[in-house]
Formats: structure tokens, sequence, C-alpha cells
């Protein structure tokens, strides 16, 4: 059997269970994306997969992130931070941009 061409992958198809809004990180399995449009509940929709994306990400002391960094989403908390947590929180990418310890938002090429 041969594999077949389906699209370029920049976006996955995605229906929720709740209203999303646009912006809003989506968690699957290990799969990460983003909402680019509000998708309402049960509607289908789909979400960014790959691209350059501002995620939110604590401020304080500690906090900073260095340019190439791998990335993680912790949905606890709802912001990226370079720590994994022993696999509690889901690789989004890697950094284009440091981001210091008062910066609110960290730039990410997020990747799958």
């Amino acid at each position: 059997m041969s594999v077949k061409y389906i699209q370029t992958g920049d976006a996955v198809d995605y229906t929720p269970g709740a209203n999303v809004a646009a912006g809003d990180v989506v968690v699957q399995g290990e799969l990460v994306g983003v909402a680019k449009l509000d998708i309402q509940t049960g509607k289908l929709g789909a979400l960014a997969v790959t691209g350059l994306f501002d995620f939110p990400k604590a401020a304080g002391a500690g906090t900073a992130i260095a340019v190439g960094a791998r990335v993680y989403w912790d949905v606890a908390e709802q912001v990226a931070k370079a720590d994994s947590e022993a696999g509690a929180n889901k690789e989004i990418g890697k950094t284009v941009k440091a981001a210091a310890d008062d910066d609110a938002l960290v730039r990410v090429r997020l990747t799958q």
C-alpha cells in the first residue's frame, strides 16, 4: 500500500466539544494546535500546527527563555515554559526570540 498526499499540514481539522476562541491553545494527546478563528461547539474548524505565535509565559525571576530553546505548553497554568515537567507539559516548538524574566510573551515557531 502506498502513501497518499492529503495537504500541506499547516492546519488540522478539529471539532470541539465546547466553544474555542481564536488564539486558544488546544492539546490533543501530544498534538498541540492554536485556533486561528473561533470554532463553535460541534462545528468543524481548524487548528494551526505550524507558524510563529506569541504565547503567554509566566513573568518573574527565573522565567526567562533563551532563543532557540524548546518550549512546552503548561495546560494547568496556560503558559509556555522551557520545562517539560517530566512530560506533563506538551512540546510546542522552539523560541525564535529570547524572552526576559519580565516578558509576558514568548515568540515560538510552532512545530509538531
